[in-house]
């Protein structure tokens, strides 16, 4: 089992930045596709970005390209999502999922088989 931690999320006003982490721990981590959803009120939870551990290949969502980035770090078996011009509707729990395949579509969320508990991002206006 697969353990991931996500932090640094928080309050910040429309157009300002914030940089989530996804620790990951336990059993040797085997993860080859890392990504991040996120869920606000009475949506579902959906896909924002996701890598490719091995050669850092990035996927993105329409609504996130250009003002997000996804990178990882492996010495630190950490994953971070940059948020830069932050938008209102970005406001929801942030979450990251890992799973130990690569094929496949990267957009799925019942493709992941690990997840962290969620770290919120409220962006006011």
């Amino acid at each position: 089992q697969v353990q991931l931690v996500e932090s640094g999320g928080g309050l910040v006003q429309a157009g300002g930045s914030l940089r989530l982490s996804c620790a990951a721990s336990g059993r040797t981590f085997t993860s080859t596709v890392m990504a991040w959803f996120r869920q606000a009120p009475g949506v579902e939870r959906e896909f924002i970005a996701a890598i490719y551990w091995k050669h850092a290949i990035t996927y993105y969502a329409d609504s996130v390209k250009g003002r997000f980035t996804i990178s990882r770090d492996s010495a630190k078996n950490t994953m971070y999502l940059q948020m830069n011009s932050l938008k209102p509707e970005d406001t929801a729990v942030y979450f990251c999922a890992g799973r130990s395949y690569t094929p496949g579509s990267v957009v799925i969320r019942g493709s992941y088989d690990d997840w962290g508990q969620g770290t919120q991002v409220t962006v006011s206006s």
